[in-house]
């Protein structure tokens, strides 16, 4: 194959330093023995267009999109998948060969599939789904959920206000409870997911009360640094499964790679190596 055909994709955000994206690509590409590269871009809003536009005559095949721009690309894009317009956001860029960018959100489909595949199973329809935080992360866990057929989500926000306009968008099947209520909104939950960015490494900690978490809940906290939270070593010790965030990660990762450079990867106990590297 000569070097003007090899597909490059990559990572655009900023910063993108922290970006474990470019380790987990490269681990497929290298493993699966595919030419392809997948690199990191520093681009600030302003040259966002622009960048989009010129990637494609210089070999990329597509990107994948991270905050602050997962926002803005809709409105940079030729084609947006109904679940990005109902997420409001694109994660995973595809340049096709007709030069329109089409965009998509995976993110939704790497959080199910990292819930889905936790050694203990989850079920849909267990119960009410508990879900903190109404961010764009919020937004594609939701959609997600109830397309999976969880039977009531309860949310809980800082912002109410930010909350309630997710019930009046997504519909009856959304209960808002106030922020000081949140950790009582647990006591009806089968699973409990942590949106925000909480708990995470030089942020703020996670404080709310976790006494009503339900024993056998599943809880998840889409944050992966660190790899297990307060909130996670909290649910272990009451007893509930907890799945990390880093499968989110990997899981959402794998329809961009497989639209770019033609195959299928796996996610594996290799490719979670690879992303901790």
């Amino acid at each position: 194959m000569s070097d003007h055909t090899i597909p490059l994709a990559g990572v655009i955000g900023t910063p993108i330093a922290h970006s474990r994206s470019p380790q987990i690509h490269r681990h497929w590409l290298t493993t699966m023995g595919l030419k392809g590269y997948y690199i990191p871009m520093n681009v600030s809003a302003d040259n966002l267009g622009a960048v989009l536009r010129t990637l494609p005559k210089a070999g990329f095949v597509g990107v994948n999109i991270t905050i602050p721009h997962k926002e803005k690309v809709l409105d940079l894009a030729d084609l947006v998948t109904d679940r990005a317009t109902l997420i409001g956001a694109a994660n995973t860029l595809i340049f096709r060969k007709d030069g329109k960018i089409h965009a998509d959100n995976t993110d939704g489909y790497g959080f199910i599939k990292n819930l889905q595949s936790a050694p203990h199973g989850w079920q849909a329809s267990a119960g009410p789904a508990a879900v903190l935080g109404a961010g764009g992360a919020s937004r594609a866990v939701i959609a997600a959920l109830l397309d999976a057929g969880v039977p009531e989500i309860l949310l809980s926000n800082r912002t109410r206000v930010r909350a309630d306009a997710l019930a009046q968008e997504f519909g009856k099947r959304l209960r808002v409870f106030d922020w000081v209520q949140a950790g009582n909104m647990m006591e009806y939950a089968a699973t409990v997911v942590n949106t925000t960015s909480l708990g995470m490494v030089g942020n703020q900690p996670l404080r709310v009360p976790l006494d009503g978490l339900q024993k056998g809940a599943v809880v998840t906290d889409i944050v992966y640094a660190p790899l297990r939270t307060k909130l996670l070593e909290v649910a272990d010790q009451m007893g509930c499964h907890t799945v990390d965030g880093l499968g989110m990660l990997l899981h959402q990762a794998v329809p961009g790679f497989e639209r770019w450079f033609g195959q299928r990867p796996e996610v594996d106990s290799a490719t979670r190596a690879a992303a901790l590297r």
